[in-house]
């Protein structure tokens, strides 16, 4: 049976649902996906044919890396291997990904891969460059919200959700280059939220686990009270979390420099480890252009969870006043 929906606007077929993404009929098939199997001749690969791309700074618990990805038969098709026994083959033009996973670990183990750092190489590979962010929606445009791990992007989308704004993209924020304009595109209906942001959020109220064997949990956006944006709209605002702060005038905002901008930009695209000579120089060249015409802001959340609130009020007004002045004098970015 072939599961069927649309993820960062391209088109998937699956031969197993994807926890969390909602089978919808789509017009026609960019991505095909493989789950539970690799294909046969993989195992005749010999290891003078693999070529590594990448190796992962980042250590498991064995000390080993938690990820080496190779390049097949001249880069005809990448190899992602996970220390943890995950894998994914993806080929050089992304119509085509392979995936398997150990007996202890599950499918839902297997899509917080997928949808997140494989469903990010596979955009590169199809030219577009995303940002490592959540998005949400107000008054028709979609807002970004960028910020290294740990930031808050997650919790600060979930406190919009909670006030009845919609959602368009979690973790990962594709921009689809119109020339004049970026459209983001729709992700999938969920928030991954940290037990400590949930108990911060929801108070005792828990939330089902992301999976058996991980403590994240998931906000589910197809559930009442919440709405889900599920059609691309134009990106009109970045908003930076930094680091947070005790002092009592944050929450607040600070306008950015465009270098400041365009540096901290890069400092949180998607996947850009994987990228290659020709991908940087894409980036770059987009993340410039797109300063030009789009604002960005830099948050200083409170220390407090209480007052995540007030911080959605500020960026509700900051966006606000960044429309009025936009009306006001055309081609103005402030």
């Amino acid at each position: 049976m072939s599961y069927t929906f649309t993820l960062y606007g391209f088109g998937v077929a699956s031969d197993s649902p994807i926890p969390g993404v909602p089978s919808a009929p789509i017009a026609s098939v960019d991505l095909r996906l493989f789950m539970g199997k690799l294909p046969d001749w993989l195992s005749e690969v010999t290891s003078d044919q693999l070529e590594t791309w990448y190796i992962s700074e980042y250590k498991h618990a064995s000390g080993e890396p938690s990820l080496r990805v190779f390049l097949l038969a001249g880069g005809k098709h990448f190899w992602f291997r996970y220390t943890d026994g995950t894998e994914f083959l993806i080929d050089n033009d992304a119509a085509n990904l392979w995936a398997v996973w150990p007996e202890e670990l599950t499918l839902e183990d297997t899509a917080t891969y997928l949808l997140g750092p494989i469903m990010g190489f596979v955009l590169l590979l199809r030219g577009c460059v995303s940002l490592h962010a959540s998005a949400i929606v107000i008054d028709g445009h979609a807002i970004a919200l960028a910020g290294q791990a740990g930031a808050g992007k997650s919790t600060t989308a979930a406190a919009f959700a909670e006030l009845g704004y919609r959602v368009l993209a979690e973790d990962v924020v594709t921009l689809d280059d119109r020339g004049d304009s970026f459209l983001i595109q729709p992700a999938y209906p969920c928030i991954r939220l940290w037990p400590e942001s949930v108990k911060a959020l929801y108070g005792t109220k828990d939330l089902p686990r992301l999976t058996p064997n991980w403590n994240k949990r998931y906000l589910d956006l197809t559930q009442d009270p919440y709405d889900f944006q599920k059609h691309p709209l134009p990106l009109s605002a970045i908003y930076l979390l930094v680091n947070r702060s005790d002092d009592e005038d944050a929450p607040r905002i600070r306008e950015m420099t465009q270098s400041e901008a365009l540096i901290n930009l890069i400092a949180n695209m998607y996947a850009s480890y994987l990228m290659d000579k020709q991908m940087r120089g894409r980036e770059f060249e987009l993340l410039s252009r797109l300063l030009k015409t789009i604002p960005m802001r830099e948050v200083i959340p409170h220390a407090s969870a209480t007052k995540i609130s007030e911080l959605c009020q500020i960026i509700k007004e900051d966006f606000h006043a960044l429309t009025q002045s936009t009306v006001s004098n055309p081609g103005s970015t402030s």
